[in-house]
């Protein structure tokens, strides 16, 4: 970490939703502070000015977002440095201590004294820019606005199957198409589609899907006819399929307001420089990358879960592995980068290189990633925009 040699009272807290607990060391190791605290502003700010009296205090947390980003902003108004220690690093030195009770009386001086005695084991915490931290929220609702229109989806198939499975063949396949959600939002049940007629639902269609609109009502229309009974649980589709629609139109609002602070954020030109970054993957390198120091590429690709893992055990285990550690977002995004870009010239040579050296399509495609991992790396350290090996060796 940053300026630790300066570090005179190291404050280790546990937090938790209605209070946490804090312990504060010096450098020799004499306790300072050690009680509950509430999860309040005004309390946590008299705390650490009482401690900053005994000289610069290091406040380092467990959870560094959510139920802990209050403290680390106290902390960082007061002129405190903060840190974090990953809840892996501080489950394993948890582990080595006497006792196997997990309370915030416990856990508290353990921080504190890992922060004091092991500082390798730290992550700095950067002042968030507000732009990346509205990324960050904005990303994470739109994840859950993605699982719902999942679930959504799925659940519209499965009642169209059971009241209408001709229609279902129909639509079921086309239900992400802004055409297909459009009429169903106009009429949602098979009585209010036939009453509508081919022509009005096709004039409705070609609106949103020219090319196809005439000849999808064309099959809507001919599936309407093979069906004439009435099927229990109709109703209940009028009400469910409209939601679809609902949810898509937001996650539409989302994508725009993440592109707005995509479009704002000076990394933006690095980012997208690079063949398979999109909107969506660029907001979530910045709220995955930025913001966070890495010494080499080898430290992000680890970060990442990127870099292999060597197994060896005698002569019956030997080899490298895909590693399953790392930050999970952040692999994701990687990993549907490199099969974005794929249509790149330069990125399908290396994919094709390694499929001819025996690799499967996914560990070909996690090579690419860990490749293109390095190369972020350099665009991200000197600021520069993205070249295709074939260039450079031109030049």
């Amino acid at each position: 970490m940053d300026n630790y040699d300066q570090v005179d009272v190291f404050v280790g807290l546990d937090v938790g939703k209605g209070e946490h607990h804090a312990v504060a060391l010096n450098r020799g190791g004499k306790k300072l502070y050690d009680r509950a605290l509430p999860n309040d502003e005004l309390r946590l700010g008299a705390v650490i000015a009482e401690l900053q009296k005994h000289g610069v205090a290091l406040l380092i947390v467990d959870q560094p977002a959510t139920i802990g980003a209050l403290p680390i902003a106290v902390a960082q108004a007061a002129g405190a440095l903060v840190g974090y220690l990953p809840g892996l690093a501080m489950r394993r030195i948890a582990d080595l201590r006497r006792g196997e009770a997990r309370t915030d009386a416990r856990d508290a001086p353990i921080i504190a004294e890992t922060a004091r005695t092991m500082p390798h084991t730290l992550r700095s915490i950067q002042v968030t820019d507000e732009q990346v931290a509205e990324l960050t929220r904005l990303c994470g609702f739109d994840d859950d606005l993605a699982a719902q229109i999942t679930q959504v989806g799925n659940r519209i198939r499965g009642l169209l199957t059971q009241i209408h499975p001709a229609l279902e063949r129909v639509i079921g396949p086309r239900l992400d198409h802004p055409a297909i959600l459009d009429l169903l939002q106009r009429w949602p049940t098979a009585s209010e589609l036939r009453a509508a007629g081919e022509k009005r639902i096709a004039t409705r269609m070609l609106k949103l899907a020219p090319r196809k609109g005439r000849d999808w009502a064309h099959e809507i229309v001919l599936a309407l006819g093979e069906q004439t009974v009435l099927v229990t649980g109709t109703n209940a589709a009028a009400l469910v399929i409209p939601q679809l629609a609902t949810l898509r139109r937001q996650r539409d609002e989302v994508a725009a307001e993440v592109e707005r602070l995509v479009d704002a954020h000076p990394l933006q030109p690095v980012l997208t420089s690079m063949p398979g970054v999109g909107v969506r993957t660029a907001a979530r390198l910045l709220t995955e990358v930025a913001g966070k120091h890495f010494p080499t590429a080898g430290h992000l690709a680890a970060y990442a879960g990127l870099a292999p893992e060597t197994r060896r055990s005698g002569s019956s285990i030997r080899g490298e592995y895909s590693s399953r550690r790392g930050n999970k977002v952040l692999k994701n995004t990687m990993f549907l980068s490199a099969f974005a870009a794929l249509r790149d010239p330069d990125s399908r040579a290396y994919y094709d290189r390694k499929i001819r050296q025996g690799k499967r399509h996914n560990q070909a495609l996690l090579a690419l990633a860990r490749r293109r991992s390095d190369v972020l790396f350099a665009m991200l350290r000197d600021g520069t925009l993205y070249e295709a090996p074939s260039r450079s060796l031109a030049a």
